[in-house]
């Protein structure tokens, strides 16, 4: 039995009882915020999402079973957070081959020439609209998921979600159901080995007669989006990005998503003696906030779709690019300006300008939570999403989302819009080593938040030793001294969120905020939480595995003895 602990919400315990019907079923009251064993644990968004994936861990399954099995529910746990048409971007640690993959689960833009022109005619959509809808890449990233790194069947994976989808409500949940039921098929009658069934489910999504009806969808709400977009689909796997911080190596997904600017970050900072400074000093938040607005300078100037645009990766993560950039932190005065580097010259500053504080009023949608780690060593960072705003389901009970809006339409930008092009997203799930070996996954929902809340969640244990209970609800804070992600506007300028902002937690010292106001810092409080952060820490002594989730921002966490 798992540790008994108290349940975290009345709604969580509803999603559970769709899983009485098992006998591995996690009982409710065994579902909280927090978790440890030496047999597996996830951590992710509601707590039917977690139970339908550390079920899968009670039933042999590995990491990459139960990310497939809590991925799938959260579409039913978590939907508006996410839904089975959204995006699901991985990072894998595979212990046989003792080493870490990006899947790209994310859809690009239609490929209609027509549909490029139109959105540079008229701008991308911004507020909600099919026409900013991308090709819908979970079902394929969760086959991808199962036939690379699992063991089980999509059967077994779906089952959870099934039986929520029995017991639920929506009108949309019959639907989906059938669509599942119909993948589950395919499965079955299909001829040949396990990867050859898996095959046919991502098949009759993307090529059948789900496809037909998604099709039949697009048409019939203005949507870009037909069936030869969904048959062009693939989940690409790829090396991921990384950097070397104070003897752990922390891994990212690509320029595809912001997930760089993390490891950029980390080089800014590791000639800073931040344990000295104290966590949560005046000087901490400061340094940690200038670093930010550094990288992330970089991250609106040249990230992107690396299939489309060359990017200077290499150079951006180097050591001497980042000692280089680090000295133009100012330890007394906060940066109002807007500050990318020129990595292609290997110079510190390319230009320098004061944004003005541009469009807060870009709807967003949140995002949820993944990661799971097994007894054998595996481990699964995933980061699920949609942003659905104004879209609803069609008769397949499948939505997607308005993901294109995270493209633009800025001439020569290497994130403007073209046809097959992948968002550069803001989904960012986060695997680190030590000596080789896995010990920490992090997943954030938050949007822009997501890695400036993982920054001080991973520094949180790196600096300060605090496991992961500790590390996702101690004191966050944040800067809107960037760019929209969300706004399309080719105005980069005119997407610019908050020169100068600094968001704390209410509980920071007044001392605090005053000195970081002296330094010129434009201070606001939030009672919290900034961003939504799960954790996974992986004792490489004794090998105890211990998840845990901000209970302010309902994630849930559990695990097997």
């Amino acid at each position: 039995m798992l540790r008994r602990i108290v349940p975290a919400c009345a709604a969580s315990l509803l999603m559970l009882g769709a899983l009485a019907s098992s006998n591995s079923r996690i009982a409710a009251e065994e579902i909280s915020w927090q978790a440890a064993g030496h047999g597996g644990a996830v951590a992710a968004g509601q707590a039917g999402s977690a139970a339908a994936g550390v079920r899968i861990l009670r039933e042999g399954g590995n990491a990459a079973d139960a990310a497939a099995a809590t991925i799938l529910a959260l579409s039913v746990t978590d939907y508006g957070s996410f839904a089975m048409g959204g995006e699901v971007p991985v990072l894998v640690y595979d212990v046989k081959t003792k080493s870490v993959r990006s899947l790209s689960g994310i859809g690009g833009a239609p490929l209609n020439p027509e549909a490029i022109s139109w959105f540079y005619e008229n701008g991308i959509p911004s507020k909600g609209s099919m026409k900013a809808a991308p090709v819908p890449s979970a079902v394929d990233l969760i086959v991808t998921l199962l036939k690379e790194y699992g063991t089980m069947s999509f059967e077994q994976a779906v089952a959870p979600t099934l039986e929520l989808l029995d017991n639920g409500k929506e009108a949309w949940h019959p639907d989906l159901a059938v669509t599942l039921r119909k993948l589950v098929q395919a499965e079955q009658t299909a001829q040949g080995d396990r990867a050859k069934k898996l095959t046919a489910v991502r098949d009759r999504f993307y090529l059948g007669d789900v496809a037909d009806e998604l099709e039949a969808w697009y048409i019939a709400t203005g949507a870009w989006l037909r069936k030869s977009d969904l048959a062009a689909h693939k989940t690409l796997i790829e090396e991921p990005v990384s950097v070397t911080y104070k003897g752990y190596t922390v891994y990212k997904c690509g320029p595809w998503t912001q997930g760089p600017v993390l490891c950029q970050n980390l080089r800014l900072l590791e000639g800073f003696s931040l344990r000295d400074m104290q966590h949560l000093s005046a000087s901490y938040v400061h340094v940690v906030t200038e670093a930010m607005k550094l990288g992330y300078a970089d991250r609106d100037e040249y990230y992107g779709d690396p299939r489309f645009s060359k990017i200077p990766m290499q150079q951006l993560l180097s050591a001497e690019y980042g000692q280089m950039r680090s000295q133009l932190i100012d330890m007394k005065v906060a940066s109002m300006e807007r500050r990318p580097g020129d990595p292609w010259k290997m110079q510190p500053l390319k230009k320098q300008e004061a944004p003005a504080t541009g469009d807060k009023n870009i709807p967003k949608q949140d995002t949820t939570t993944c990661v799971v780690a097994d007894r054998w060593g595996n481990v699964v960072a995933a980061t699920p999403s949609c942003n659905l705003l104004t879209n609803t389901p069609g008769p397949s009970g499948v939505n997607t989302g308005n993901r294109v809006r995270s493209l633009n339409t800025a001439s020569g930008h290497p994130n403007r819009v073209e046809p097959g092009k992948r968002p550069r997203i803001t989904l960012t799930p986060t695997l680190v080593t030590k000596d080789n070996k896995p010990v920490i996954a992090i997943s954030v929902a938050g949007g822009d938040l997501q890695d400036q809340t993982t920054l001080n969640v991973l520094l949180n244990h790196i600096e300060f030793g605090m496991l992961p209970a500790a590390a996702v609800t101690a004191p966050r804070f944040n800067t809107n001294h960037h760019e929209d992600s969300f706004n399309p506007d080719p105005d980069r300028n005119a997407a610019f969120v908050g020169r100068g902002e600094l968001r704390v937690y209410e509980e920071t010292p007044a001392e605090v905020r005053e000195d970081l106001a002296r330094r010129g810092h434009l201070i606001s409080t939030t009672k919290g939480p900034i961003g939504n952060p799960v954790m996974i820490h992986i004792d490489p002594v004794t090998g105890l595995i211990s998840a845990a989730g901000d209970p302010k921002a309902s994630r849930h966490a559990a695990a097997l003895p």
